[in-house]
C-alpha cells in the first residue's frame, strides 16, 4: 500500500509513543507532538494523510485545533478522548471530526477507525467529481465543496453537508439510521445510532426552518427522506 503519513498530537508521552510503534508497525509514517499549538503548525506545514488528535492539550485544545484546521483542510481527523460523554462526541463530530475513540482503546479498534478514515476519504475524493445537484431551493456543488438556499451560501459543517449530499443523491429514497450511518459515518462506525437524529435537526434548522418547508422527511419506524410535499 501506499505510506500514509499520520500525525499523533497527544501529550501522554507513553500512550503517544506506543501508538507511534504500532502505527510505524502497521506500516504507517509518524510523527507526533504533545502541545495543540505546535500540532497546528505541523499540519498547516506539513502534508499528512490523517490526524489522531486529543481533546485535552495544552497550548490550544483538541476542539479548538480541529475548528482552525477545518479552515483550511478537510484532512481526516479522529479524536482521541477520555470523554465518554454524547455532548463531548457531539462536540467533535459537528467541528468536522471524521470519528472519535474513546481511551483506553484497543490497537485494534484504533487501526479499523483509520482504515475506515481512509476508505471513507478517498469515497469522497471520487464524489466531488460528480456535477452539482439540485433539489428545491437546495444546491449542492461536491466539486467545490459548497451549498446554497435560494442562492444563498448555506454554513455547513462536513459532517452536515456530507449527509445533505447523500439524501440528495438519493432524493425521494426513504434511507434507514444504518444506511446513513453506514453511508455517512463510515462501515466501521461503532458510535450511537442517535447521532443521525442530531444531525437531521441540524440540518433542519439550517434548511426546513429558514424556509418554513419540509425537505427532510421523517418516515416513523424506518428513517428519512428527502422530499417535497
Amino acid at each position: 500500500m501506499d505510506e500514509k503519513k499520520i500525525l499523533i498530537i497527544e501529550d501522554e508521552e507513553k500512550l503517544a509513543r506506543f501508538i507511534e510503534l504500532e502505527l510505524s508497525y502497521e506500516g504507517y509514517k509518524v510523527d507526533k507532538c504533545g502541545d495543540g499549538r505546535e500540532g497546528l503548525t505541523m499540519i498547516e506545514q506539513g502534508s499528512y494523510d490523517l490526524v489522531l488528535l486529543d481533546i485535552m492539550l495544552p497550548g490550544l485544545n483538541g476542539i479548538e485545533v480541529l475548528r482552525r484546521v477545518r479552515r483550511f483542510s478537510d484532512i481526516p481527523i479522529i479524536m482521541l478522548t477520555a470523554r465518554d460523554s454524547v455532548v463531548d462526541k457531539v462536540t467533535g463530530l459537528d467541528g468536522g471530526a471524521d470519528d472519535y475513540i474513546t481511551k483506553p482503546f484497543a490497537i485494534e479498534e484504533l487501526l479499523a477507525r483509520l482504515r475506515s478514515a481512509f476508505r471513507k476519504s478517498q469515497s469522497e475524493t471520487e464524489n466531488r467529481v460528480s456535477g452539482v445537484l439540485q433539489f428545491g431551493r437546495l444546491t449542492l456543488d461536491p466539486s467545490a465543496y459548497t451549498a446554497t438556499l435560494d442562492k444563498a451560501p448555506l454554513d455547513l459543517t462536513k459532517r452536515e453537508f456530507d449527509l445533505l449530499h447523500y439524501m440528495m443523491e438519493n432524493k425521494g429514497i426513504v434511507l434507514t439510521r444504518d444506511v446513513l450511518l453506514e453511508r455517512v459515518w463510515g462501515y466501521d462506525y461503532q458510535g450511537e445510532t442517535n447521532v443521525v437524529d442530531v444531525y437531521i435537526r441540524f440540518l433542519r434548522s439550517k434548511i426546513d426552518d429558514k424556509i418554513e418547508a419540509r425537505y427532510i422527511q421523517t418516515v416513523r419506524g424506518v428513517g428519512y427522506v428527502l422530499r417535497e410535499d
